[in-house]
């Protein structure tokens, strides 16, 4: 519920509020970013200097994940 609040553009202390919570801080806990969050997020941002780009790992370290 409270990630569909801050979804919608409800401010965190509303949501701290309605939700019953001393602080917003406790808020917090509820409100992890979701990916598509973090993607318009970084739309938004561009180095100072050169294009944006996205990481993409080498075929080596993803083997290397998936075999942890």
């Amino acid at each position: 519920m409270a990630m569909d609040l801050l979804q919608a553009g409800v401010d965190r202390s509303v949501i701290a509020l309605w939700l019953g919570h001393e602080s917003v801080e406790t808020t917090q806990i509820y409100l992890e970013a979701t990916l598509a969050m973090k993607e318009q997020a970084l739309a938004k941002a561009s180095p100072p200097q050169g294009k944006s780009s996205r990481y993409r790992p080498t075929d080596q370290l993803l083997a290397f994940l998936n075999s942890l």
